[in-house]
């Protein structure tokens, strides 16, 4: 889970082109629309494209995307449940 997190730290980054920031400048636990990484609405279709792209998981249902975009770590556990199903 850890090597995943770390994976989706630098791809968020590349992602959302967000090159002032490190990986270690995210936290895994803290939101990533708001205060914690400061994402908002207009940048809410990267981490989807991201998921698709990268894990070939398709988001269908927006209200599932709340629940997993709340944080790096919500991503990693959806992923890693995704990849056990």
């Amino acid at each position: 889970m850890e090597e995943l997190i770390a994976k989706l730290k630098v791809q968020i980054i590349a992602q959302l082109n967000l090159e002032d920031l490190t990986p270690d400048d995210i936290d895994p636990k803290a939101p990533l629309f708001g205060d914690g990484l400061g994402l908002d609405s207009i940048d809410a279709l990267e981490p989807i494209v991201l998921l698709e792209r990268e894990y070939g998981i398709k988001i269908d249902d927006p209200s599932e995307g709340k629940k997993i975009f709340i944080s790096v770590e919500t991503m990693a556990q959806f992923i890693t449940d995704y990849k056990k199903a």
